[in-house]
């Protein structure tokens, strides 16, 4: 079998060395050596690891496979051993022959695959995580940092790294002493050690009760809240993610929030870092306001800190799709009161974005971006009128009709035909502009 490798980057390297190389050269194909094929995949093997039945495959190929539930080895069909209870070991000898074929080849446009790390085991997590445990009960502070960044290091290796920390408990662990020496912090002294394991935390979920409890304590909190304040980016960043978690807990949902904890979010939206942090605060504060016993009063207060016009503003450029459904589901907790519907209401654009993101986005943005139209839309005087006349202008009534077309769900569907109701009143007295939408969704009469 022959497998073959780009060209292009075989002429880069060529005229980057200044090497003359046959022309004739650039169109042979490179033939790798079974033993360096996965039998699994077929492809040359970058991380070798052989099963206790003595086959050797590459590590991503085999995990899957046993992933995937399967407790044979794919060649010997012997059974692996229940539950994965075996190691995969390192196959160094196959992995530095290949290396060195690579080498060998590189003028044919192979590249040298690098010394891959080996994955963390399940006993090293443990072991880990017993001794985080015992330097924050004596308040060793530096020792913490040193083994809090061994975990941190770990699961920035990999995915399968970081699944197997968060399921050995490392989340628990640094959620205890997040706790610890957030109580025990006074005058900035343990801030290094509480960044690195907010840092941690924010690619290691806590799996027990006690460790979310843990995690949204006012100590914790108002240690994450500190670093949401901070102008540190990445900080930032890995903060909004801990505190999603942490708001998303049960036990949490019943608390009064940390004073402060809003303004922090709010400033997140007006100030965004990247699309990973504005999907986290979104959940946040769609949880803030939605699953806890003071929602009604956590949406006045952002609504007087301007949340629904930094939204709307959110949504005018918005390509990705998951922020674009969080923006559309908070700004519908908004407009349940009177208050979110006024301040969508002294937003020009409010309406045509609202119309514009029907049918564009995704089946669960279509449904919100129609709920927020009926909130706003439902009575025909004031405002609501105003609001009606300008979803009309900006192809409201064409959207419905096509949404009815293609289907949708039955609480949206509800909304739509009274929607339409409501347009038919004025729909004749009113200059529509085009819709931007063809008409393709609509299905066929015959």
């Amino acid at each position: 079998m022959v497998l073959p490798w780009g060209r292009r980057g075989a002429g880069r390297r060529a005229g980057k060395s200044k090497a003359r190389i046959d022309a004739a050269s650039l169109d042979t194909e490179v033939a790798v050596p079974m033993p360096f094929r996965c039998p699994i995949s077929l492809d040359l093997m970058k991380d070798p690891v052989t099963l206790p039945t003595g086959i050797t495959y590459d590590r991503s190929s085999i995990e899957r496979w046993i992933e995937a539930g399967n407790a044979s080895c794919p060649v010997t069909k012997q059974p692996l051993g229940g539950g994965g209870g075996f190691d995969l070991i390192p196959n160094h000898a196959i992995r530095k022959m290949i290396q060195s074929w690579c080498v060998e080849n590189s003028s044919l446009g192979v590249e040298r695959i690098p010394t891959p790390r080996i994955p963390v085991a399940p006993y090293e997590v443990s072991e880990a995580c017993k001794r985080i445990g015992a330097a924050a009960s004596r308040g060793d502070a530096r020792r913490c940092y040193e083994l809090v960044g061994k975990i941190r290091s770990w699961v920035k290796e990999s995915e399968r790294n970081r699944r197997c920390v968060t399921e050995g408990g490392a989340g628990d662990a640094l959620s205890a002493a997040l706790e610890l020496f957030g109580s025990a912090s006074t005058e900035g002294q343990h801030d290094g050690l509480l960044e690195v394991i907010v840092s941690a935390l924010a690619h290691v979920r806590p799996v027990s009760e006690e460790g979310l409890a843990r995690l949204g304590s006012a100590t914790s909190l108002h240690c994450i809240l500190g670093f949401l304040n901070c102008d540190d980016l990445s900080a930032r960043q890995n903060a909004v993610l801990v505190l999603k978690e942490a708001i998303s807990s049960d036990r949490i949902r019943h608390r009064a929030p940390v004073e402060g904890i809003e303004e922090a979010l709010v400033r997140m939206i007006r100030e965004p870092i990247g699309p990973t942090a504005t999907n986290a605060t979104l959940v946040a504060l769609f949880n803030m306001i939605s699953h806890s016993p003071n929602g009604d009063k956590t949406r006045s207060k952002l609504l007087q800190l301007g949340l629904v016009p930094l939204l709307i503003n959110l949504l005018l450029d918005l390509s990705d799709k998951g922020v674009c459904e969080r923006v559309l589901g908070v700004l519908d907790l908004l407009c349940e009161s009177r208050e979110g519907r006024d301040e969508a209401f002294g937003h020009a654009l409010t309406m045509p974005i609202l119309v514009k993101k029907i049918l564009r986005v995704s089946n669960l943005a279509t449904d919100f971006a129609v709920a927020i139209l009926w909130k706003l839309c439902k009575n025909e005087e004031g405002n609501e009128r105003r609001a009606l006349i300008e979803a009309i202008q900006a192809g409201g009534f064409q959207k419905m009709l096509v949404l009815l077309q293609v289907g949708c769900g039955e609480g949206t569907k509800e909304n739509v035909r009274e929607l339409l109701k409501l347009m038919n009143l004025h729909k004749d007295r009113v200059d529509c502009v085009d819709s931007s939408l063809d008409f393709k969704y609509l299905k066929r009469s015959y």
